[in-house]
């Protein structure tokens, strides 16, 4: 897993971590903020965004950003930023985030603040992503920000 330097990653993960504060926080999952990105074009620009618990369901960022998504968005290949690990294992029985972003079909690239820590369950979101040809690239230097924000509330 390569690790991504690049200053406009850190600052759309940035932008992941604002969604993540939207979170209500709770003791028994994970604030986790989301933004999808289409590199293409003039310049990168912002097609959707979600974070955790904000549409009903006890839903995921990632499964947020990806619902509300517009349809036509997509065609050239779209990069997630998640300040947390895409999960692989929902023990609600929801469909895991990792999953839904390969069945999306139209994200290339998923950029990840910090790996999912063992808090709840083994996560393995990023190998199940590179499996399936998604790139997984990991954004240095924000590790304890998007940590911190992902377990407030414990």
């Amino acid at each position: 897993m390569a690790a991504a330097e690049d200053h406009a990653h850190v600052r759309f993960i940035r932008l992941a971590l604002e969604e993540a504060a939207k979170c209500t926080p709770v003791p028994t999952a994970f604030c986790v903020g989301c933004v999808i990105v289409d590199p293409a074009g003039t310049g990168p620009r912002v097609v959707s965004t979600g974070y955790s618990r904000e549409l009903s369901g006890n839903t995921h960022a990632e499964a947020n950003a990806l619902a509300k998504m517009p349809e036509q968005a997509g065609h050239h290949g779209l990069d997630l930023y998640t300040t947390l690990e895409p999960c692989s294992v929902r023990l609600s029985g929801l469909q895991p985030c990792a999953e839904g972003i390969v069945q999306s079909g139209k994200i290339k690239r998923v950029f990840v603040g910090v790996g999912e820590p063992d808090d709840f369950v083994k996560c393995e979101g990023a190998k199940y992503l590179q499996d399936r040809g998604v790139e997984v690239l990991w954004v240095r230097d924000l590790e304890e920000e998007c940590l911190k924000e992902a377990r407030r509330g414990h």
